[in-house]
């Protein structure tokens, strides 16, 4: 006797499952999916329950209003119904039957009402509804995250959180003046777009078409080439709108960014820093291949103000961080901003500091993380700030000798050491985790995903700490 084929059909089943047993795993498929939609927390039952209440209520407020005779025409339209029907049918069965089509009908008016919602939900093929309103449900009950910094250590900080909370909103420098953001701030007169562009792109909830779009960089043409599409996007709307902060929230809803993101400053900054050697020199592009070591960072004017929705963001934060990036040139210059620096010291919210995996030639040569904690309490020093900000930290865990070590040893980088004994005698809470991630990759980074569960992993001690 031939043994059953274990291949698959040209329909992609396996060719030894029958037609019926079939039919049987796709019925028991749609039973656990409509289980599934008992499961507490997608805020749909409440709703369909309120609905159907309310229009008990609407009929019955209609038949008071016509003295009850509504109610009367109609349970005599229903006895004659039935009068009628049970002539014709015995009880036995039209009893069922009336049963059946009643479910049909409340089957297939549910279904179309959940398969048209589910084409604005989650158009893409494969994802059910169900799925889709019990992970924006988690979403939307995520903690709210504040995230302060710039350049693509903040927008890869964003892309991990997102798949925590959808309350997240991104504190960006607007200090840049190199590359096309630099381009654009000198010919238009507009801030930089550069950093703002990178987070709204990491935040994007829409197609990733139209995110690759926002990040594409034309490679030609006069006038053109290095520049990106959302730079351009967000200066012609910020010439159309009056304000950078409007062109952003246009940008938001054309995107559907899954969150806020906030400039730092309304103010045209310009950095300026003093060197060990005397030296001042200005500009961020120039502060960040600084020649001697970096003793004070300002910026002009000397005080800019802060915009209220950053102010207010940080007031209901549950978490607050700061970095990963750039110290001098990402970090720093959103700590130049009194009036955050000051919500930031009211919040009773923790806050952690994110620091970068490799040193910055010509910014941050031989600093460890204690020598980048000692930068951050320097700068608040300069304001006024006496006590400490940020009292935890996050760093890699010590990396391995590699080729990729020793290639940006030869560019004049190396691993930022974390001595962690030493920093908790100084009352620092230090945690240390693999954020570069599992997978081999081309550049020393943060990898999102690591980087996000460590973030969400202090959160949830820090929360645990606190109820206990």
């Amino acid at each position: 006797m031939p043994k059953p084929r274990r291949g698959r059909s040209r329909l992609g089943r396996p060719a030894w499952l029958g037609r019926d047993d079939l039919r049987q795993r796709d019925l028991m498929s749609r039973s656990r999916r409509a289980v599934r939609w008992l499961q507490p927390g997608l805020v749909v039952k409440r709703w369909v329950l309120t609905s159907g209440l309310g229009l008990i209520i609407l009929l019955l407020g209609v038949a008071i209003w016509a003295d009850l005779q509504p109610i009367y025409w109609s349970l005599a339209t229903i006895q004659w119904v039935l009068r009628n029907i049970t002539t014709v049918l015995p009880r036995k069965v039209t009893g069922p039957l009336v049963l059946v089509i009643g479910a049909l009908l409340i089957w297939l008016g549910q279904s179309r009402s959940f398969g048209t919602i589910q084409q604005a939900l989650a158009p893409e093929k494969g994802t059910l509804l169900v799925d889709a309103l019990a992970a924006q449900g988690r979403l939307n009950r995520g903690p709210s995250i504040v995230a302060i910094g710039g350049g693509t250590g903040l927008s890869t900080l964003l892309s991990g959180l997102k798949r925590y909370s959808s309350n997240l909103t991104a504190i960006v420098t607007v200090a840049d003046d190199g590359g096309s953001s630099g381009v654009l701030r000198r010919e238009l007169g507009v801030q930089p777009p550069g950093d703002i562009r990178n987070c709204l792109a990491a935040l994007a909830r829409e197609e990733p078409l139209l995110t690759r779009l926002f990040q594409y960089r034309f490679r030609a043409g006069s006038g053109l080439e290095g520049h990106s599409f959302g730079n351009l996007f967000l200066s012609a709307l910020t010439a159309i709108t009056g304000s950078l902060e409007a062109a952003i929230t246009a940008s938001s809803r054309v995107l559907a960014v899954q969150g806020q993101v906030v400039p730092a400053t309304t103010a045209d900054v310009r950095l300026w820093a003093e060197l060990e050697n005397g030296e001042r020199i200005e500009g961020e592009s120039r502060i960040g291949h600084a020649p001697s070591p970096i003793v004070r960072l300002g910026c002009i004017p000397e005080r800019p103000p802060a915009l209220p929705r950053a102010i207010e963001a940080i007031a209901h934060a549950d978490l607050i961080v700061l970095g990963p990036g750039s110290l001098y040139t990402s970090l720093l210059p959103n700590l130049l901003v009194p009036e955050l620096v000051a919500a930031i010291a009211r919040s009773r919210a923790p806050r952690l500091y994110i620091c970068n995996l490799m040193t910055q030639p010509g910014e941050t040569d031989g600093l460890d993380v204690e020598g980048h904690l000692r930068a951050i309490e320097a700068q608040l020093a300069s304001l006024g700030v006496e006590e400490r900000l940020f009292t935890a930290v996050l760093a890699q865990e010590d990396l391995e000798d590699s080729p990729l070590v020793q290639r940006y040893r030869t560019q004049g980088a190396e691993p930022v050491a974390c001595d962690a004994r030493q920093l908790r005698r100084q009352g620092y809470t230090v945690m240390l985790a693999p954020l570069q991630g599992a997978r081999p990759t081309a550049t020393l980074r943060h990898d999102p995903r690591s980087l996000a569960l460590a973030v969400m992993r202090f959160y949830r001690q820090h929360r645990g700490g606190a109820a206990a």
